[in-house]
This record gives structure tokens, C-alpha cells and sequence, in this order.
């Protein structure tokens, strides 16, 4: 593990579990301060799991031939403006190995976090359940506290905090899952979260937690939280995600269920920038080089597409529609005297044109990112941008460029 950067006095006050007022009142800790980051996939998220019947990975289980950053990169970083960096982790190999493995696992975990550290990077660590994996998966692992591993996620969760609250708490914090699919409002999620939260705060008195709505993360799910209880065990942030409209932020995303995000492209943002008529042709342009589905399935896809489309272009989304959503997150937090810069802006961003996917025009992308951030910005939410690498990405996943147009965006300062 590479050593770790002797804290200042002001970060030691920072992390400090409690201060204490005249009279001898305690006051719960500030939980620590972020402004603009970026999410780190896949750093520690996507692995190399044998099939089924199987239920483990090949060691070291994270997958060698995607993008991570390098020190370099994360020193870039910083240089830009970005603050801290957000990294979701899979819990699956860390319940799959035992002993010295699972050792391993978590040294190189916390040799990350030490990394970004060094480039005066705060760090989010964010335990980020594959869906997609055939075992470790969110239905036995947080579907309810009497999920099959439940307990073994628990104490995951516990032996994280505890190695990051020794990295210094006044410069990282855990979130100890990521988008819970529970329905908004669930009580079967306040006891998960509550759970999660309460063996990382007894393994790190002094670390910041972060916790969540559910229903993915949403606003609605975040307004449906009661968030006393979570503030309850200070220094806390709350967080949401934030991807809507999901017709211009996935268009062309082959991840999703429905059908009629396939061959979306060319919806414009904002929905003035362009027309019904011209987004439904390039459909059916890219529907038309589509040889997997049947004819019958095309039709039935671009009849729902049609009709959603209609949906878009009659409601213009655009920055109005993006502050209204944002509007609702301030008024959560007036409501609960929650104070400015404790709710975080997790995620946000959108889908690239690239050889793998059609997706929105690069002038549209950059004009909704920018819209999304100057929102969040305006609602005092610091925010990080999803994702550094990939089909969302900041950088070039080969030459480690950074996309200029994203860049300016986000409201950061390219290198000389």
C-alpha cells in the first residue's frame, strides 16, 4: 500500500466524529466537503465471473484489458478542477474470496484510494452491486435484511469503512450500495440502508457516510426518505442520481430493457434543437441495420418509439425542465433543515456517439451536460459526472484524452 499523505490539521478537524460548543453541547460533524467529481468506472467494477454453476471469479478478479486511471491521469484530474472522484466498487469478489485473497482484495482497493489521495483527490467509495452478475447480485445480497447474504455484505461494508476511516476520514467517505431497486418510500430499504450505516459508522467513528432514497436513486425516492434517522449518525451526505430525460441520456443504449432505446438517436436537447420528424427518420435509419430482430419486432419497437418520441417533442424539455427537478431537491432540503452542499449530485451525464453506439449529437450531449451541471450548481449540489472512461466517458478510453467540448461543460479549465 503506498503511504498515505499525513493530514493537515484542518482535515483532522474535519473528520473528527464530534465538536464541541461552549457549554459542553456536542454538535454532530460536518460530513466532509466536495464540489466537482467524477465517477471512476470500471476501476473495480467490472470482473472476470465464471459461469454458472459457478459462483466465484479468476484471481485477481477485475477485468486487465479496460481502461483505469493511472497516477497520472488522476494528477490530471485535480489539474482540471475536479475535487474528488467517486469509485464504484463490486462487492461480488470481496463476498466471493476468503483469506489472504480477500486480503489482497482490499489492500488494492485501499492502494487506490491512496492513489487518489497523493493527487489531492478526495474519494467517494461507492459499493456498486452488478446487476448483470449471475450470483453476486442485489436479490441475495440487499433485496431485505433477510437476503441469503445480507450479513456478509454487512460486514463488507464494516471492514471498508474501517479501512478507509485509517486513510484519513477528512478526505474520504462510503457509500455503501448504489441505486437500491426497492420501491420509493419502501421500509424494506430504510432497514438495509440502516443496517449498512450502522456497521460503518461503529468500524469508522469519524468517516462520512452517504446514504440514499430508493427506487435507483431518483428524486422521488430521495423525497420519499426520511432523512432523520440517517443524519442521525453523523458526519452524513445524501445523495441522488439524475439522468432524466432518459430518451436523450440513454438513447441508443444497448444495456437497456426496453425496446425502444435500441435504435433512439438523434433526439436533440434541447427538444427545440430539432424535430419529430427528423429524430423518427434517423430511427428508422438505424432500425433498417438492424439484422437480430425480426420484422415484426422492428415494427413493434418503433410504434412504442413513436409514441414516446411524440411524448419528448410535445413537452420541449430543456434548462427550465432540468431546474424544476433540481428545484424539488432544495425544497427537500429547506424542509429538513438540511444544509447546502450535504446532498451530492452522484451521478449524471449521457450516452457518446461512437462506433458502438448512435446516440445523442456531441453539441447536444455537451449543451445537456452543461445545462444538468449549471442546475445542479444553481441548487448548491456539488455533483460528480459519470464517468471518466466508457460509452459516457470524460476521457478517451485509448489516448486518455480529454473530450474538450465535456470539459467545458463541466465548467473546467483545459491544460495548457
Amino acid at each position: 500500500m503506498r503511504p498515505v499523505p499525513a493530514l493537515t490539521r484542518r482535515a483532522a478537524l474535519a473528520g473528527a466524529a464530534s465538536l464541541a460548543l461552549p457549554g459542553g453541547a456536542i454538535a454532530a460533524a460536518a460530513p466532509i466537503r466536495l464540489r466537482r467529481g467524477v465517477n471512476a468506472w470500471p476501476w473495480f467494477s467490472l470482473t472476470k465471473e465464471y459461469p454458472a454453476p459457478r459462483t466465484d471469479y479468476a484471481f485477481p478478479p477485475f477485468q486487465d484489458q479496460r481502461p483505469v486511471p493511472r497516477g497520472e491521469d488522476l494528477r490530471r484530474l485535480r489539474r482540471v478542477g475536479f475535487d474528488f472522484i467517486r469509485l464504484p466498487v463490486d462487492p461480488g469478489p470481496y463476498l466471493a474470496f476468503a483469506g489472504p485473497q480477500r486480503v489482497a482484495l482490499l489492500t488494492i482497493l485501499f492502494d487506490a484510494v491512496s492513489q487518489a489521495l497523493e493527487a489531492d483527490l478526495a474519494v467517494v467509495v461507492n459499493l456498486q452491486i452488478n446487476e448483470a452478475t449471475h450470483y453476486w447480485n442485489s436479490r441475495r445480497m440487499v433485496a431485505s435484511t433477510r437476503a441469503p447474504d445480507f450479513p456478509a455484505y454487512r460486514a463488507l461494508v464494516a471492514d471498508v469503512a474501517a479501512g478507509l476511516g485509517k486513510l484519513g476520514a477528512g478526505r474520504v467517505a462510503l457509500e455503501p450500495i448504489n441505486e437500491p431497486s426497492q420501491a420509493c418510500g419502501s421500509e424494506v430499504w430504510n432497514a438495509v440502508q440502516m443496517e449498512l450505516l450502522r456497521a460503518a459508522r461503529a468500524a469508522a467513528p469519524a468517516l462520512t457516510l452517504v446514504a440514499t432514497g430508493s427506487c435507483g436513486s431518483i428524486i422521488a425516492g430521495l423525497e420519499a426518505l426520511d432523512p432523520a434517522p440517517v443524519l442521525s449518525l453523523a458526519p452524513v451526505l445524501l445523495t441522488v442520481h439524475y439522468y432524466e430525460p432518459y430518451l436523450f441520456s440513454h438513447q441508443g443504449a444497448p444495456w437497456m430493457s426496453e425496446p425502444v432505446y435500441r435504435a433512439l438517436n438523434a433526439v436533440p436537447w434541447p427538444a427545440s434543437a430539432g424535430s419529430l420528424e427528423a429524430t423518427l427518420a434517423a430511427v428508422r435509419r438505424r432500425m433498417a441495420t438492424d439484422t437480430e430482430r425480426t420484422a415484426g419486432a422492428k415494427a413493434a419497437a418503433y410504434r412504442e418509439t413513436e409514441e414516446v418520441l411524440k411524448v419528448y417533442f410535445d413537452a420541449q424539455p430543456d434548462r427550465p425542465f432540468v431546474d424544476q427537478a433540481f428545484s424539488r431537491v432544495k425544497a427537500y432540503a429547506e424542509r429538513h433543515a438540511i444544509a447546502q452542499g450535504q446532498i451530492l449530485l452522484g451521478e449524471f451525464g449521457a450516452l457518446r456517439s461512437d462506433a458502438r453506439y448512435v446516440a445523442a449529437p456531441a453539441p447536444d450531449r455537451a449543451r445537456y451536460i452543461r445545462d444538468v451541471r449549471l442546475s445542479a450548481e444553481a441548487h448548491g449540489l456539488p455533483w460528480a459526472f459519470w464517468n471518466l472512461f466508457d460509452g459516457m466517458g470524460l476521457m478517451n478510453d485509448d489516448t486518455r484524452a480529454f473530450d474538450p467540448a465535456i470539459l467545458a461543460a463541466l465548467g473546467l479549465t483545459p491544460m495548457p
